[in-house]
């Protein structure tokens, strides 16, 4: 489980191809903290440790992806020098900043619009509608990794579901989301809260009851 708050922007220093692709991805953490097998969200994706190390280029870790993830999310189009929102696992005592997070990518957005408003920027970003329904104003979601806060949301009449978030200074100068551009890519993941309602909800007109 995680939180969504950030902890370390990562760079991606190495891509091998193969069955499931491995990445080995350059961090500030601490390697020798990090047990092999141990889970690190990596743009919001919960990706397994395989290996650690440190060497003149500083602290690294590896983890692989297997062909559905790298389907499903944006791990697909990681290249050298990919910068990657990190989040190590919440432990069990750690203060909970953002939301309750799995790291389990719902779907993927598109960056519509980005603009200054106030002192932070707004960004707008659009899915598919399918899991645009999971998303509420001002619910929680997850983009990239870091917990967000919903403005607003709306159907854009072209399949898709628009919503918007704010982001402060801090997060954008903390996060990947600070250098965003329209038309970039993000994983998304709604809010677990959401999802089990929606699913209860289903059973119940599937019952015709109460579930």
């Amino acid at each position: 489980m995680f939180t969504g708050i950030v902890s370390d922007v990562g760079r991606v220093r190495r891509v091998v191809p193969g069955g499931d692709t491995r990445f080995d991805i350059a961090t500030a953490y601490d390697t020798g903290t990090i047990a092999v097998g141990a889970s690190i969200a990596c743009a919001g994706c919960c990706l397994t440790v395989i290996e650690t190390g440190r060497d003149d280029g500083g602290f690294w870790f590896a983890v692989q992806a297997s062909a559905e993830t790298l389907s499903k999310t944006t791990l697909g189009t990681w290249t050298e020098g990919t910068r990657v929102n990190l989040e190590r696992a919440l432990r069990l005592g750690d203060e909970l900043g953002g939301h309750m997070v799995s790291g389990h990518v719902d779907g993927v957005a598109e960056l519509m619009e980005r603009r200054a408003e106030g002192g932070s920027t707004r960004l707008t970003f659009a899915v598919a509608r399918p899991l645009g329904r999971f998303i509420a104003p001002k619910g929680s979601v997850a983009v990239d990794g870091v917990s967000l806060t919903v403005n607003e949301v709306a159907d854009r009449g072209d399949g898709r579901t628009a919503f918007g978030v704010n982001i402060v200074p801090h997060t954008a100068s903390a996060t990947t989301l600070g250098a965003a551009r329209a038309g970039d890519r993000a994983n998304v993941e709604i809010d677990m809260l959401a999802r089990y309602v929606a699913r209860l909800a289903e059973a119940a007109g599937q019952s015709g009851g109460n579930p």
